[in-house]
């Protein structure tokens, strides 16, 4: 929940350009509030930075207040769409089953899905981890397509801590993941305090495909230099 339009449009003056260099194998997504969508699929148009949300519902229309449906996504341009996010789950009583409902009608909209799973600190040390992320993975990709799908592991342990998990441990959960997936060549992010001093050691794993961030988006010249990581 941050940035006005007119910030929003600040941001972009400076981060596209910083942007002209990046290798053409890897694409920038800016995932922001609803009031900021019109903006930035404006001032996105002709570039390689793609324009996503934060949130979708599952139906076309209805008494759902305070949510978006995926028409109205569709029709302002946004081709990628978080769904199950740590804090829509920690705080607005997301369940595997509605983020089931939602990437369902992501997809059938043609938007792609950036499915977030993860385990809090409390599961984390009952030696949970696993067993938590199977069951995640399992129930929310019932009857999805997993040819149009991300997947974001961010322990929420992690978030906005500044505790990080180490990258090697990170590889190895992510790993875990894309056992569980009939299609190995799902994106698979990582997401849980990535920094700009951080990034390249994440992106040296095998496993992780790329970044999921938080915090370190919101000043251009940070997002930048993520976007930018050394391989």
């Amino acid at each position: 929940m941050f940035k006005t339009k007119a910030e929003s449009e600040e941001f972009l003056q400076g981060f596209l350009p910083l942007l002209q260099e990046t290798p053409d194998d890897r694409e920038a997504v800016l995932c922001v509030p609803f009031t900021d969508l019109n903006v930035l699929s404006r001032n996105l148009h002709g570039s390689r930075t793609r324009l996503g949300a934060q949130n979708v519902h599952w139906e076309e229309t209805g008494a759902y207040t305070g949510e978006i449906s995926p028409l109205m996504l569709c029709e302002i341009g946004v081709r990628y769409v978080i769904i199950g996010h740590s804090e829509r789950r920690q705080y607005f009583g997301e369940t595997d089953q509605t983020v089931n409902l939602r990437l369902k009608a992501a997809q059938k909209y043609a938007m792609t899905p950036i499915l977030c799973v993860g385990e809090t600190k409390q599961q984390r040390d009952a030696g949970e981890t696993e067993s938590i992320i199977t069951n995640q993975i399992n129930k929310a990709l019932i009857e999805v397509d997993q040819n149009n799908l991300v997947i974001a592991y961010e322990p929420i342990w992690a978030i906005g801590t500044g505790d990080t998990c180490e990258s090697t441990e990170a590889n190895r959960v992510i790993g875990l993941i894309r056992s569980l997936l009939s299609n190995k060549n799902v994106s698979i992010q990582y997401g849980g305090s990535v920094k700009p001093n951080n990034i390249d050691d994440i992106m040296a794993q095998p496993e992780i495909d790329g970044a999921l961030v938080g915090g370190a988006s919101l000043e251009f010249q940070s997002f930048a230099r993520i976007v930018n990581f050394k391989s």
